[in-house]
């Protein structure tokens, strides 16, 4: 269990500290745009957005390691399903984790760069998604990930109420 949480968290850290730290940055950087020279509402709520990102996407490292015994990463995934924690509610919370994150980000710093990085960001991941991680998974799990998919959205939270989804989406 140590080795893997182990892998989880180098490998999160190298996506996080690239992604989802490094990028943004030198996007903020190369458009001039400073930290604020106060701390006012704006910059509370973007802290309080950009933790609950952070939180949401930790919550998911920690339930692939757990819960999958295996990472986010594509060259190292979870051995089980996960649909657990996060994963319960909609099928890349991972994902959205990140780019609440940078959301944050986007309100703390005063930067519509930082939404359209959002923006381009999930448009990524949704690529990746369709095109890699689901095939993938449907080779992996079978008929387990078919129902998983039935029940739970790609993106909008579903089962809050208890009601299945009624599509991917």
């Amino acid at each position: 269990m140590i080795g893997v949480l182990a892998r989880a968290t180098v490998y999160a850290t190298v996506f996080v500290g690239f992604v989802l730290v490094y990028l943004p940055a030198r996007a903020l950087s190369w458009a001039g745009v400073a930290g604020p020279d106060r701390i006012g509402a704006a910059q509370a709520a973007g802290l309080a957005i950009a933790s609950a990102g952070a939180a949401l996407a930790v919550w998911c490292v920690l339930t692939f390691a757990i819960a999958g015994r295996g990472t986010p990463a594509p060259f190292d995934p979870p051995r089980r399903l996960v649909v657990r924690g996060p994963y319960r509610y909609v099928r890349n919370p991972i994902y959205l984790g990140a780019a609440i994150a940078v959301g944050g980000a986007a309100v703390y710093y005063q930067a519509p760069l930082l939404l359209a990085y959002v923006v381009a960001f999930l448009l990524v991941m949704h690529l990746f998604v369709v095109l890699y991680e689901e095939p993938t998974l449907r080779r992996s799990f079978g008929p387990a990930y078919d129902a998983y998919c039935r029940d739970v959205r790609r993106w909008r939270p579903s089962g809050l109420s208890g009601a299945p989804a009624s599509n991917g989406y």
